[in-house]
């Protein structure tokens, strides 16, 4: 019977051209806990406005628990006992979350193809799936991974240009080995900068111990460089020498 009792008063923007995003999530973090929200709309600028400066506030939404002030969105999740990434918190998600995907595709075209999904045609294009997946995402700013990029690897560090060749040339070789065709471009390439970025992070890493963010999904890549940096080019070399002795 109590849980029905919890209550929370909620302020968001509900305007003609702009509902605010982390007003709605806000909303539905506290009816997915339970509470019935008195949901009050702030409907024009000037009455955001007015409501921040009586309140001494900066943003909306803001969340008010038995006369207490929760704050916003994130203070919500804080409040619930949820986790807010700190701005230069390191995750190793954005990569699980690429090979998890990639992985499934290779299956899928392993069945669609074969029948099956396991068999020794799936681990290839997994790799080769998982190449064109990460250079697909450094491929969408290839400035802003280049200079990321810069912090670690030996060769774009004498030779810049290297940095904004690397995402084509590493989305070419998984093109190619997806499809089977022009091994003698896709096995060089593949072992050229699968080679030099195994080197790169070992001496990063665990020679000179730096920590510093890898540019493996894109220049605002969150994952730490370490190991699984390393099993990206690990994965491109072993694919380029499987191409070559099977």
């Amino acid at each position: 019977m109590a849980e029905s009792t919890k209550s929370a008063i909620l302020y968001r923007m509900v305007m003609p051209d702009h509902v605010c995003p982390y007003g709605l999530k806000s909303k539905w973090q506290l009816e997915r806990h339970g509470y019935a929200v008195e949901d009050h709309w702030l409907k024009t600028r000037a009455e955001t406005d007015a409501f921040k400066a009586e309140h001494n506030v900066k943003t909306t939404p803001q969340t008010f628990i038995d006369g207490t002030r929760i704050g916003g969105n994130d203070d919500l999740t804080r409040f619930f006992g949820g986790h807010v990434p700190d701005k230069d918190e390191t995750s190793y998600t954005p990569v699980i979350a690429v090979f998890a995907m990639t992985a499934l595709m290779a299956l899928a075209a392993s069945f669609a193809a074969f029948g099956t999904p396991f068999n020794v045609q799936a681990a290839r294009w997994f790799i080769a799936f998982s190449m064109c997946a990460l250079a697909m995402l450094k491929l969408q700013d290839v400035e802003r991974f280049s200079t990321m990029f810069l912090n670690y690897d030996l060769l774009a560090r004498r030779w810049v240009p290297y940095g904004y060749i690397y995402p084509f040339a590493e989305g070419l070789a998984g093109v190619l080995m997806a499809a089977g065709a022009l091994r003698w471009i896709s096995v060089p390439v593949a072992l050229f900068i699968g080679g030099i970025g195994a080197v790169s992070v070992v001496k990063a890493v665990y020679i000179d111990k730096r920590a510093i963010k890898c540019a493996c999904v894109g220049g605002s890549s969150s994952v730490p460089l370490g190991f699984v940096s390393l099993i990206e080019n690990v994965m491109m070399v072993a694919m380029a020498l499987w191409m070559v002795f099977a």
